[in-house]
């Protein structure tokens, strides 16, 4: 085991969090898979291999500005359920 009962309890105690008998062994079950897992991790030959920021490649997914048209307002209110002035008309729901 990587970390005790008595140690979640300790760093609970400086969270200023109270747990049950039950709630200790179970975050400290807890904890000692992911310590454990860490320790697989830290196994792991990692020679020549580059750090980074994120695990998959960053680009960016935006288009070119160019000036296009725009929609006419016949177009962008055609599937409006309600429409009044040339806007789109929605329930009130300030009171």
């Amino acid at each position: 085991m990587k970390i005790s009962k008595e140690e979640v309890s300790y760093v609970a105690h400086l969270a200023r969090l109270e747990f049950s008998e039950e709630e200790t062994e179970t975050f400290t079950s807890q904890l000692n898979d992911i310590l454990m897992y860490m320790e697989k991790l830290n196994r792991a030959d990692t020679a020549g291999v580059e750090p980074m920021s994120h695990a998959t490649a960053l680009s960016n997914a935006f288009r070119d500005d160019e000036v296009r048209e725009s929609l006419s307002e016949e177009r962008s209110l055609a599937n409006a359920p309600d429409k009044q002035g040339g806007c789109f008309r929605v329930p009130k729901v300030v009171e």
